[in-house]
């Protein structure tokens, strides 16, 4: 019996992996948002601004870590 070999690289699979961290940190900066838009309308606009520089920021994380994946492959 020939034992089954694996092609390919593991960074996809723990770039794969590592999505879920911004994915996790987009919803939570969002749903703050829609909270506290629930809790006081009139303080919208200043927590959109902030939500989009966070959202910025995790996004930035998640593209560090995509380039990383080809670079280390």
């Amino acid at each position: 019996m020939v034992p089954m070999l694996i092609g390919g690289s593991l960074n996809a699979i723990g770039y794969g992996i590592a999505t879920l961290g911004p994915g996790i940190g987009v919803a939570m900066i969002f749903s703050a948002v829609i909270n506290g838009t629930a809790r006081q309308p009139e303080a919208k606009p200043a927590m959109m601004s902030t939500a989009f520089i966070g959202f910025a920021v995790v996004e930035a994380l998640a593209l560090f870590g995509f380039a990383l994946a080809f670079i280390v492959s």
